[in-house]
């Protein structure tokens, strides 16, 4: 319901992270976190480290983040 740049806020000032979580995934790389994911799922049976049906369709389409130049953000 919120926007990144709303996520990326709130993490920021009530958090006090220096960059946002979805900021985060795109520098890592939306690929890299989803594998990990599945590792994590894989090895541990825990529905919690499920990645979402849109993090799926992201990877999928291509978006990765900031390799791919398009991922939470656009970076063209």
């Amino acid at each position: 319901m919120a926007t990144p740049e709303d996520i990326v806020a709130g993490m920021r000032l009530g958090c006090n992270h220096p960059i946002g979580r979805l900021a985060l995934a795109d520098m890592i790389g939306l690929d890299v976190c989803l594998a990990v994911m599945d590792v994590y799922l894989a090895q541990f049976g825990d529905s919690k480290y499920r990645p979402s049906p849109l993090l799926k369709e992201m990877v999928a389409e291509g978006h990765w983040g900031r390799k791919t130049k398009q991922g939470v953000y656009n970076y063209a």
